[in-house]
């Protein structure tokens, strides 16, 4: 939580606009990829699972309601964020912190946005 609010303030501090989207497919691609990419594990429904099997099963959902999804902020909040199975939200488990996927993902595509 703490690095979504630092992130949040740091990119309005330097003007840039969070509601500025570049291409979303873009940027779900590159979200999808930094999953791939963490080295965290992914908790879904109590099991966990490696980065890469996470970004498998994000873009497996992606790939079926990408007709859902108009922005990255759509991909995070209708297909990233929960499990539309059971409804538990994900969770990111990085160096032995866990986050809700949500906000891990949100914290990354701010940070995809700025570089």
């Amino acid at each position: 939580m703490i690095r979504v609010l630092l992130l949040s303030w740091l990119c309005l501090g330097s003007g840039i606009a969070l509601g500025d989207a570049g291409d979303a497919e873009t940027e779900i691609r590159g979200l999808i990829q930094a999953v791939a990419e963490s080295g965290c594990d992914f908790d879904r429904n109590g099991t966990r699972y490696s980065a890469k099997e996470a970004a498998e099963h994000l873009e497996l959902k992606y790939s079926r309601g990408k007709r859902h999804v108009k922005s990255a902020e759509d991909f995070i909040q209708r297909l990233a964020s929960q499990s539309s199975w059971s409804g538990k939200p994900y969770r990111m488990i990085c160096e032995g912190e866990t986050e809700p996927a949500g906000d891990w993902l949100s914290a990354t595509l701010i940070q995809l946005r700025v570089t």
